[in-house]
């Protein structure tokens, strides 16, 4: 899974805000109106954000391998039918289309999350979503963040510990039942000693935050992350 880790690349030097609008703009860019041309665009500018964040397309596809599983099974299932033609790959184009920009937008949120400290996420949130409501939020991600590696671990552990013990001939029902059951019972367990933790630890809701500045190389990631948002509604207007 991935995960934030340091490094010396061009994204990990940049301000966790201007990285922030350039994905909010890149989103916008790929769900507003997503035509072959366009997202041809926006993949380029994916390659680019995964190449200056320092990551593999071969890694990011390992990671999210079983969410593109799920996304395939929505074109492939537009070819069959079961009226005549029964099978026609016309009707793939669509769905096809509507699945690559939702990989292109994933591919830009890794780059994000292994560039970005997680606490740099969570002062961003809580300074600019006001009152409680900021707090909560960055709090929730934090968490997110730090969480749901431990817990994939967890379940990747009772996985194998079933296969040792000779679970490969149990029916996939069981074993799945077992993983579920024991991942649940894991999980509710690292709540309880989260939750102790942070008391032990004085948890704050507000805590100060890192330090963040604009530099040069900023301002232009933000120009575009603007531009990615505005170009929906210059395409309409032309």
């Amino acid at each position: 899974m991935l995960t934030y880790r340091p490094g010396q690349t061009v994204a990990h030097r940049l301000d966790a805000r201007s990285k922030l609008v350039c994905q909010f703009g890149f989103a916008v860019a790929a769900f507003a109106g997503p035509t072959p041309r366009r997202l041809a665009a926006l993949g380029a500018l994916a390659g680019l954000a995964l190449l200056v964040g320092g990551l593999s397309p071969l890694r990011v596809a390992r990671s999210y391998r079983f969410v593109l599983l799920i996304l395939l099974l929505s074109p492939l299932s537009a070819v069959v039918s079961v009226t005549q033609p029964y099978v026609a790959s016309s009707r793939a184009v669509e769905p096809l289309l509507a699945v690559t920009r939702v990989v292109l937008v994933l591919a830009v949120a890794a780059a994000y999350v292994r560039t970005t400290p997680v606490r740099e996420t969570r002062a961003v949130i809580q300074r600019y979503v006001p009152s409680r409501t900021g707090q909560a939020l960055g709090v929730g991600v934090a968490l997110t963040f730090r969480f749901l590696p431990v817990l994939r671990r967890d379940l990747l552990t009772v996985r194998e510990a079933i296969q040792a013990r000779g679970g490969g001939a149990r029916s996939v029902v069981d074993r799945a039942k077992r993983i579920a059951v024991v991942g649940l019972a894991r999980s509710l367990s690292r709540s309880d000693r989260l939750s102790l933790a942070l008391r032990a630890r004085c948890f704050a809701w507000n805590p100060t935050p890192p330090e963040m500045s604009f530099g040069r190389r900023d301002y232009p990631v933000l120009a575009l992350g603007v531009a990615l948002a505005c170009w929906p509604l210059v395409a309409v207007a032309t």
